[in-house]
């Protein structure tokens, strides 16, 4: 019961002062049908990509000491995969993290949270680091991270603009792109690819630079009072479309 009661009331394990007033109201994007193929190698040239609807990255916490670099995503899809790119300005690239399931969290890294279901407090985790490093899980909000779900058939490539953590130089930047089968979604969805006029909820995120200068910027604003991506209430829509 205790379990139950937590599940459906995250707010109670963070405590009622967790949230900050006046937030905006929750962002939706299209998600539009690739028009033509995709071929996941990072550099986000395929002619697909151009019509994709672009959403930029918020900076919510003007207290944390890192960078405010721009940070855009897009998103498309087709009948075996989500594909999703992020081009990610930064001066000083760094990631060591290299094996699956490491806390790529820790390096410049990039997220989506993803759940096609009705139950918000249970969703899918990507999170991938500038050299192509995945760490995925399910989350049963909050109570429990299944580090040890696996997604399969995933496709995940980066293009760094710049060399690879060497702090003695200035880097322009980098871009990921990932390409997520649908039969991965199963457990909450049907495992087949959207209706065009479905939604499903997700937020989008990057963590920038390295402790002590780190930053967290977001497509939704999660809302919390501390810079955490973790809040389901207040990912954005994904609205599926042509």
């Amino acid at each position: 019961m205790h379990f139950r009661l937590l599940l459906l009331c995250p707010l109670l394990a963070f405590g009622q002062d967790t949230m900050r007033p006046n937030l905006k109201p929750i962002p939706r994007t299209e998600v539009r049908r690739a028009a033509s193929k995709i071929v996941v190698d990072g550099k986000l040239n395929d002619l697909a990509w151009k019509d994709a609807a672009t959403v930029e990255f918020q900076f919510p916490w003007d207290f944390q000491t890192g960078a405010k670099q721009k940070t855009t995503a897009r998103l498309l899809w087709d009948d075996e995969n989500l594909y999703v790119a992020y081009d990610c300005e930064d001066t000083d690239v760094v990631a060591h993290f290299d094996q699956r399931d490491d806390p790529t969290y820790k390096d410049d890294a990039v997220e989506i949270f993803i759940y096609p279901g009705k139950n918000r407090n249970l969703y899918y985790g990507l999170e991938m680091n500038a050299r192509g490093t995945l760490y995925d899980y399910f989350y049963i909000f909050p109570q429990l991270l299944l580090k040890r779900f696996d997604m399969t058939g995933v496709q995940l490539a980066t293009n760094i603009r710049g060399t690879l953590n060497i702090t003695s130089d200035k880097d322009q930047g980098w871009t990921l792109e990932v390409a997520i089968p649908w039969k991965n979604f199963e457990e909450l969805g049907t495992g087949q690819a959207p209706k065009i006029g479905d939604v499903w909820r997700a937020n989008m995120n990057r963590w920038d630079g390295t402790e002590p200068n780190r930053r967290l910027s977001q497509w939704s604003d999660s809302g919390l009072r501390q810079a955490n991506p973790h809040w389901p209430e207040r990912f954005g829509e994904l609205l599926f479309v042509k």
